[in-house]
């Protein structure tokens, strides 16, 4: 892929607030694109305004659910590539109370693929962010692209029905677009402390015990965001080739791990073993064993991880001490 790719190419990025949205606006902003983000609320601590990043893009105001304001999107600042990161993200979210989940995860994906589809003589590729909990519980692990896609509770059937409809959208309408499907992100930038890595290390930062709402042995995946915003930007210059258009794609480091592991490897990298973990065992809808198989994103895109846990962890760790004073 030319190393002038993205210079000048007119981008959208939806969820940009977001830790993903924001750091795949850093990587395209260096890359010479023209960056247009969708905003739902402002957000002076996300590290899109942190960095100073919001200066050189142009932000708009709005929500997925309103068709219309994406179309406006589309139309007007005549996008080119779509990357569709919003969502409602947090599982306890979902579980307590699912009508903004879906309306937000399921009819804001369709409202916007609608919207390209409109303007389908304008944009070229879409890449939809979907999650691993698509697949929702399956017999065999790890994942493949292959498996059925059946979430059983609100967050994982969310993902499902975005995931299918975007799909639909390929096999129906041609629409150039592929699914990106990661494991749990990690890095500088994620706020929302319900979140087992900022809110192990906020607490350790503190002094504190951290919190695990599981028993701490649910088994995850953990890449770090700098790898997915990369993963993402190779999927949209991927879209070319008829084996990547309507398809979807893991990205994972192929390490799975459980929560404690995680919280050790945490403990670890801060020097705070001596401080002990607190389990809450309160973990509600969610699936035990989840994990990914990334050989189909390593041969079809060339995509390898450029970060260790180790590495990203320690990015992490800096992040959030510098965020909260220390």
């Amino acid at each position: 892929m030319s190393e002038n790719f993205w210079q000048s190419r007119r981008v959208l990025v939806t969820g940009a607030t977001g830790i993903v949205g924001a750091w795949l606006i850093k990587d395209l902003l260096a890359r010479s694109a023209y960056v247009v983000a969708l905003i739902r609320d402002t957000d002076p601590q996300s590290e899109l305004y942190r960095s100073g990043d919001i200066r050189y893009v142009s932000g708009v105001n709005g929500a997925l659910e309103d068709f219309w304001t994406l179309e406006r999107v589309i139309n007007e600042h005549e996008i080119e590539t779509v990357f569709h990161l919003a969502a409602q993200t947090i599982v306890g979210t979902a579980h307590r109370f699912p009508l903004q989940t879906f309306e937000a995860n399921i009819r804001g994906t369709y409202n916007l693929l609608e919207a390209c589809r409109l303007h389908s003589e304008i944009v070229q590729r879409v890449v939809i962010a979907s999650s691993d909990k698509a697949y929702g519980e399956q017999e065999n692990l790890p994942y493949v692209e292959e498996m059925s896609l059946q979430g059983k509770h609100p967050y994982e059937v969310s993902k499902s029905c975005a995931d299918l409809i975007a799909q639909a959208y390929y096999y129906t309408y041609d629409l150039p677009v592929a699914i990106a499907r990661c494991g749990n992100i990690y890095g500088g930038g994620d706020l929302n402390w319900s979140r087992i890595v900022p809110a192990t290390i906020r607490s350790l930062l503190q002094g504190e015990s951290p919190l695990i709402r599981s028993d701490g042995t649910y088994v995850r995946d953990y890449i770090y965001v700098k790898d997915v915003a990369r993963a993402y930007i190779r999927l949209a210059e991927g879209l070319d080739a008829e084996q990547v258009r309507g398809e979807g794609f893991n990205f994972s480091m192929e390490s799975p791990m459980t929560v404690m592991q995680l919280v050790e490897a945490i403990q670890k990298v801060m020097k705070c073993e001596h401080i002990t973990p607190k389990i809450l065992d309160r973990a509600k809808g969610e699936i035990h064993d989840q994990h990914l198989c990334a050989a189909k994103a390593q041969k079809i895109l060339g995509w390898q991880p450029e970060f260790s846990l180790e590495q990203g962890l320690r990015e992490t760790v800096e992040w959030y001490d510098a965020f909260l004073g220390n």
